[in-house]
């Protein structure tokens, strides 16, 4: 990425974000990679090491931000869940897409969790495909020094992940608690829209005031305060593992540093796979559960704590235990 840089000169990107590595859609072939066909790749995997068919499942959620098709044609209507689900073949399903910037796929997560609750529907499938590195390409094009309100844009790359969730029977694999706010205060300082140079797509980040402390502290203190609602405290939930939002190593570092202050108390041992691919938006947490299980991390029976950081801004908190999830 950084041999694609046309205004600035070459800087240390791995020291600055931890990025050492990215995975970019092929989106020039005659079958080119997208968001709609990499969904499409992680519903059928997921499915395939799941019990249930596609004929089985009562709802599907799409929650990318990108919504990129045959390329590079942004697609709205129909849904991206709408055309997911009629390739897949769950055509009785209910489909459709929610867009809550890098906390999509969490609140995909929690719709359908509260509707399992409810009992409106058995299982579901959630799933979204990102492919967001364009918005590195322009910002190489574009970027003036590190500065830059495009900065951000370098430390992405693509990926899709879906999950699909049904109805605990037992406490071996449960979700605990998922809690999302939004602070609305802070909307305009993470802003996606067409280059203002050349139109193409780009991402304006103000860096010093996304990673300021009163930004850093919204989850740990709103998660303190859901628990205490309860008579719970964070140290007595027995967390083995935490999963910050990928943004870089530093953020990610910054953010268990705040926990442990606010929390008074030491932060599960940290999962990230920023530094080998890179910030991947709404899929981050989802991939780096995959790949702790794929690399046998996670013992069966932890308690995983994930933690979400979207512009928004949106943070929160998931809790899982996790026994029988294999890949």
């Amino acid at each position: 990425m950084l041999g694609r840089l046309e205004k600035v000169p070459p800087f240390d990107l791995f020291r600055i974000t931890g990025v050492s590595e990215r995975r970019v859609a092929d989106d020039t072939s005659d079958s080119p990679e997208d968001c709609l066909t990499m969904a499409i790749a992680a519903a059928r995997d997921c499915l395939g090491r799941s019990r249930y068919s596609a004929q089985e499942i009562d709802i599907v959620i799409s929650c990318s931000i990108s919504r990129t098709t045959d390329g590079r044609h942004l697609q709205f209507e129909p849904s991206f869940a709408h055309r997911v689900a009629e390739e897949l073949g769950a055509h009785s399903a209910i489909r459709f897409d929610v867009s809550n910037a890098c906390a999509g796929m969490m609140t995909g997560v929690y719709l359908l969790d509260r509707m399992i609750r409810s009992g409106e529907v058995r299982n579901g499938l959630v799933l979204s495909g990102e492919h967001i590195t364009p918005i590195a390409f322009t910002a190489a094009r574009e970027m003036e020094d590190s500065r830059d309100p495009q900065f951000a844009s370098l430390s992405v790359g693509d990926s899709a992940v879906a999950v699909v969730v049904d109805r605990a029977v037992d406490d071996a694999d449960v979700i605990h608690d998922i809690e999302l706010m939004t602070c609305s205060e802070y909307a305009q300082l993470c802003l996606g829209m067409p280059s203002d140079e050349t139109g193409d797509l780009a991402m304006y980040t103000n860096n010093k005031e996304m990673h300021a402390q009163d930004r850093l502290s919204l989850w740990p203190a709103f998660h303190r305060d859901r628990l205490a609602a309860d008579g719970r405290r964070f140290a007595d939930e027995g967390y083995d593992f935490v999963i910050q939002h990928q943004v870089g190593s530093r953020f990610v570092d910054f953010m268990n540093q705040v926990g442990e202050s606010v929390f008074e108390t030491p932060m599960p041992q940290s999962l990230s796979v920023v530094e080998k691919f890179a910030n991947t938006a709404t899929t981050s947490h989802y991939l780096v559960l995959h790949q702790a299980l794929a690399e046998r991390r996670i013992p069966k029976g932890s308690k995983v704590l994930m933690v979400p950081a979207a512009s928004g801004v949106v943070t929160g908190f998931l809790s899982a235990t996790v026994s029988s999830l294999e890949v």
